[in-house]
């Protein structure tokens, strides 16, 4: 395949999400905006805080993913860009895996980055972060992957934050569940490898998915 359409891709991405503005800040404000609310319904009680805490912040990862996503196709769809890609001989799928990648690199590896201060905010044992933090680089992979699926079916639809929250969110279910058992579990437990079957199984077909669904959004 010809490579420059990937770098195409991989520009494009990078200069929609700064020229924006909102490319880092939006999510991460999201993030430790959520994650700080939720425990006032809950109370001061400090040993609940640091109990519930991996589970808040897993919620908050979930949420937050879904803040930018609306915006990673559409402008390809709107400036003839996916036409371009899709008269190339080269794989839409792959490009569309490029673009979701940069996507997570911009707006969620900042997340992971975060989470330690918000864990320690909410308690959360520090013994406990360390493994916490790799899972919620796996889960918000795959919570990325998935969304760029959701992203792609309704890149065609204005407004489709909330259609995308409709197809995103059980799509993200058995991460998320894998990954609050897992930061008590540990590295190694079954819920550890479960999550990372979550994130091979999404890298392997999330791509295949969002090419299916561009070309459908070209017709």
């Amino acid at each position: 395949m010809n490579p420059s359409p990937l770098f195409s891709a991989f520009r494009s991405s990078l200069s929609e999400a700064w020229a924006s503005g909102a490319g880092v800040l939006l999510p991460l404000g999201f993030f430790a905006g959520t994650a700080a609310l939720v425990p006032f319904t809950l109370g001061s009680e400090a040993e609940l805080l640091s109990r519930v805490g991996p589970g808040i912040l897993w919620l908050a990862l979930a949420l937050s993913s879904m803040v930018t996503l609306e915006r990673v196709f559409q402008a390809d769809l709107q400036d003839g860009a996916l036409d371009l890609w899709l008269q190339d001989a080269g794989s839409i799928s792959l490009i569309a895996a490029i673009k979701t990648l940069t996507h997570w690199l911009v707006s969620g590896f900042p997340l992971v980055l975060l989470t330690p201060l918000i864990g320690f905010m909410l308690g959360v044992p520090p013994e406990k972060m360390v493994p916490a933090m790799l899972g919620y680089g796996l889960g918000g992979l795959v919570f990325f992957l998935w969304g760029g699926v959701a992203a792609a079916l309704s890149a065609s639809v204005a407004r489709a934050g909330l259609l995308i929250a409709l197809i995103a969110l059980p799509l993200y279910v058995p991460a998320l569940i894998f990954g609050v058992q897992m930061v008590d579990a540990g590295l190694g437990s079954p819920s550890f490898l479960f999550l990372c079957a979550c994130t091979l199984f999404a890298l392997g077909v999330a791509p295949a998915a969002m090419g299916a669904a561009l070309r459908l959004a070209a017709e």
